[in-house]
């Protein structure tokens, strides 16, 4: 399943911990990266969109990020699989 994170750097933490953390930090197990983005906009920060087969493999690779950043994680579909998905609800009413 795909899951887009959100991450917005907190008031009180240091972009430069926060770029030097990343440089380092290695995916966990269970989660496959498809694209990571860094905006050039204050909110989010990163938006990172990642396979995973569930909410536990992505809540351990975001839990060490918790202190730098406020995350939001959603589950989503690509817009090819959306309207797959809504072709087949149409086609059933």
């Amino acid at each position: 399943m795909l899951f887009v994170t959100f991450l917005t750097l907190k008031p009180t933490a240091k972009l430069d911990e926060a770029m030097q953390r990343r440089a380092q930090w290695k995916v966990p197990e269970g989660v496959k990266p498809i694209a990571e983005y860094w905006p050039l906009t204050t909110t989010p920060n990163v938006i990172s969109i990642d396979e995973a087969d569930d909410i536990a493999s992505l809540m351990a690779a975001t839990g060490p990020w918790m202190d730098l950043f406020d995350i939001s994680i959603s589950p989503a579909v690509t817009a090819e699989e959306g309207l797959r998905l809504m072709s087949q609800m149409m086609h059933k009413t």
